[in-house]
């Protein structure tokens, strides 16, 4: 049996802030309150078995996890953190942002759901927590900080399909193969990412000190699109672009360039225009085409975002209204 490998209707949410409290964390307490809601998963394709963790989220026993995890399942089977193994559905998958929500086929009297916190005010130095199941060693916990946020993330799942673009907080807590689609805490004991994947050298497969995940905020727009549709929308913008630099008023800065405007999009109400260089959205900066495409994808259809451009030297600012488009899975 192989490890993975690292690459709403009732979910249960809190107004909290996802800051940490002052002072060291007390892991022990948060990781004897949380380990109840991580379980492992076992996923039966035609080309073998495949372990990945995941984190219940609401009483229906609804649990999130990556796409890549349960990608070409033809049987699923879930590992609650007490023994119980229990069999459970794919709801609903997401290749575009590697998220997926599963169900457990029967409820246990003692299921336990996380809560699911806010990725918006996380902080550079922040500690967290991941939890799941490296190489099958169930509830495994690990420690470390964010070392950075809003890091573009392109991915694939083990079947080679679409790549996901996510900007995703990195994270120095050990990740390895199994970790993949198992929650990161902060130390109240909020899940704040769901972990996905993780950066190695050509002579390792295992954690170095990069791994990533994807903010939850995210994973509370798309796993509640799941738990009603099976499917979930994306916001996007109706461009092209390429990675460039643009200078104005002295100052060169990264972005996307875009190489072309599709027609009737947000990006021509919007007035954008083939040469544009995209330097910010919503007082964000763009790093690149990839950073933009991942910023995007956070909103929802009806969304207003203000869009910092560098045309001919000048900056300019332009207020797109976002819609949303159906990606099959």
């Amino acid at each position: 049996m192989n490890s993975d490998q690292a690459t709403a209707v009732g979910i249960t949410q809190t107004t909290q802030t996802s800051q940490p409290a002052t002072g060291d964390p007390a892991w022990a307490e948060v990781a004897a309150k949380v380990a109840p809601a991580v379980v492992a998963i076992q996923v039966l394709t035609n080309s073998g078995e495949a372990l990945g963790s995941g984190v219940v989220i609401d009483g229906s026993g609804h649990i999130v996890t990556n796409n890549h995890v349960v990608a070409g399942a033809r049987k699923l089977q879930v590992t609650m953190a007490d023994g119980q193994i229990i069999p459970a559905t794919v709801v609903g998958t997401d290749p575009t942002t590697d998220l997926a929500v599963i169900k457990l086929d029967s409820i246990p009297d003692n299921l336990v759901a996380a809560t699911l916190g806010t990725s918006a005010d996380l902080t550079v130095g922040q500690p967290v927590m991941a939890v799941g199941n490296p190489l099958g060693l169930d509830s495994t916990v690990t420690t470390g900080i964010i070392s950075a946020l809003d890091r573009p993330v392109s991915a694939s799942d083990r079947q080679g399909g679409q790549p996901t673009i996510t900007n995703a907080i990195q994270v120095d807590a050990a990740i390895n193969p199994g970790n993949s689609g198992g929650p990161l805490f902060n130390s109240a004991g909020l899940v704040v990412g769901i972990n996905s994947s993780i950066a190695t050298t050509s002579q390792s497969s295992g954690n170095i000190g990069l791994g990533f995940a994807i903010p939850v905020d995210l994973v509370k727009n798309i796993a509640e699109q799941l738990i009603e549709n099976g499917v979930a929308q994306h916001a996007f913008l109706g461009v092209s672009m390429k990675d460039a630099t643009a200078t104005a008023g002295g100052v060169t800065r990264t972005g996307a360039q875009v190489l072309q405007v599709q027609p009737g999009t947000p990006a021509e109400q919007a007035g954008i225009q083939e040469g544009d260089v995209i330097v910010g959205i919503d007082g964000h900066s763009v790093a690149s085409a990839e950073s933009l495409t991942g910023y995007v994808r956070q909103y929802k259809s009806g969304d207003k975002v203000k869009l910092t451009i560098i045309r001919s030297g000048q900056e300019l600012t332009v207020e797109a209204t976002l819609t949303t488009r159906v990606e099959s899975n």
